[in-house]
């Protein structure tokens, strides 16, 4: 039983629907919702992005800062930190895995070379546990990739080497769907550009365009593979020029029926990925989202309750998209608990998520549009201060999982008995 009590959590809920029912929304609908939505939760962060290919630090304009002792430096190790961080998260959700993650036992696999039996004891895990499997070819942190250049390289034995990849990355996914059940999301995004203004902005997406549909020349039943591109607006050591922008990403998927994800660190710092939702959905029957935290620049910080997050989470749900919108995270921060840093990333994705079901967006949406916006206001400010940790207590209690802060004490035994010990 929790600390807090199951006869206060209760009567604190019991409150709370109440407060809710006045304005219209049924609680208990909504913790259901909640419970059925799935989360892709990135494998990246319980490691710095290492991977297992020992080739070294990252490249490609991604860095890991920090140096909290207790990461993962093996399969086994990773895997059961992500058994940590699922036992302390509410619902039932999906593992988003990188090439780089490959389990070849020793062996030296080049990129170009890797096959569905390099990601069988992913598949095996992910059965285990009735988990969705999501995956990305590494474009990055590699001697092929040194120059910052991959699918757009001038010289084609390099570009073709990462064509391979990419081919060979949709056959992993595919693999996953037909697995697992579930379809996988293969993501494509690459980090090439340059560092200071080009000579030539057209003829690297000419090649990049070129290599692309190479890549997605065959095709896989959408059952088990959706294929998707990212676009950024800059990197480290990439700051003048992105190959693969966003309007070159939305306009490629768009004409080749592939789906653009959004990542909202990839974005100018003024621009709102949240409004880029409902914008995406009037065209695309799907929208693959990343969420992470950027501050000042795409530094992928672990996800808080913040505003741009709650209002991410206000399109998906009153745009009725939680079955169109597919939720990724995507952070590695190295200065604090790596495990911890899962849970509160994905416990946030599900309160914001929570936050918006609360919300009467079709009394809302009546006001806008009958011009009472002096009303609007009024009822979207009072909202902000209704009972959402009441709702989000028990829903935990119902799951099964720590209420509040208790799940720290459980992270704090897992460090010291743990990770500490792989120092």
């Amino acid at each position: 039983m929790s600390e807090h009590g199951t006869n206060s959590i209760s009567e604190s809920y019991r409150l709370a629907k109440e407060s809710y029912r006045r304005i219209g929304i049924d609680c208990d609908q909504a913790i259901a919702k909640l419970s059925k939505v799935s989360i892709s939760i990135h494998c990246w962060q319980g490691d710095d992005v290492n991977g297992f290919e020992n080739r070294g630090g990252l490249t490609g304009g991604i860095a890991a800062t920090g140096n909290y002792p207790g990461k993962a430096r093996t399969p086994e190790e990773l895997m059961a930190d992500i058994d940590k961080a699922l036992s302390l998260i509410p619902g039932k959700h999906r593992i988003n895995v990188h090439a780089c993650y490959g389990i070849v036992d020793g062996n030296i696999v080049e990129r170009d070379m890797l096959e569905p039996k390099h990601f069988s004891k992913w598949v095996e895990f992910a059965k285990q546990r009735g988990l969705g499997l999501d995956f990305n070819p590494t474009f990055f942190s590699h001697p092929k990739a040194a120059s910052g250049l991959t699918l757009s390289h001038p010289d084609p034995a390099i570009r073709n080497f990462w064509i391979r990849h990419g081919k060979a990355c949709r056959k992993i996914a595919a693999y996953f769907g037909k697995e697992l059940g579930t379809p996988s999301l293969c993501n494509l995004w690459i980090p090439d550009g340059y560092k200071d203004i080009p000579a030539d902005r057209l003829g690297p997406r000419l090649r990049l365009k070129e290599s692309l549909d190479e890549i997605y020349c065959v095709k896989y039943d959408p059952k088990y593979l959706i294929d998707c591109v990212e676009g950024k607006v800059f990197g480290i050591g990439f700051e003048a020029y992105t190959v693969g922008s966003h309007e070159f990403y939305l306009s490629y998927a768009a004409k080749n029926g592939l789906y653009f994800l959004l990542d909202n660190g990839h974005f100018h710092p003024t621009e709102a990925v949240s409004d880029k939702i409902p914008a995406l959905l009037a065209f695309f029957d799907r929208v693959p989202l990343h969420v992470t935290r950027p501050m000042r620049w795409d530094s992928d910080h672990v996800v808080l309750l913040d505003d741009e997050l709650k209002e991410i989470a206000k399109e998906i749900i009153r745009c009725n998209a939680l079955d169109k919108v597919m939720i990724g995270l995507d952070y590695f921060d190295a200065s604090i608990n790596r495990v911890a840093a899962w849970v509160i990333g994905v416990r946030n994705m599900q309160k914001a998520l929570l936050s918006a079901m609360l919300i009467p967006h079709g009394k809302l949406r009546e006001l806008q549009d009958g011009g009472q916006f002096t009303e609007l206001m009024m009822l979207g400010e009072e909202i902000k201060t209704y009972p959402l940790g009441a709702v989000w207590d028990y829903f935990c209690e119902q799951q099964n999982v720590p209420v509040k802060e208790e799940w720290y004490e459980i992270i704090q035994g897992y460090e010291s008995d743990v990770q500490m010990k792989r120092r």
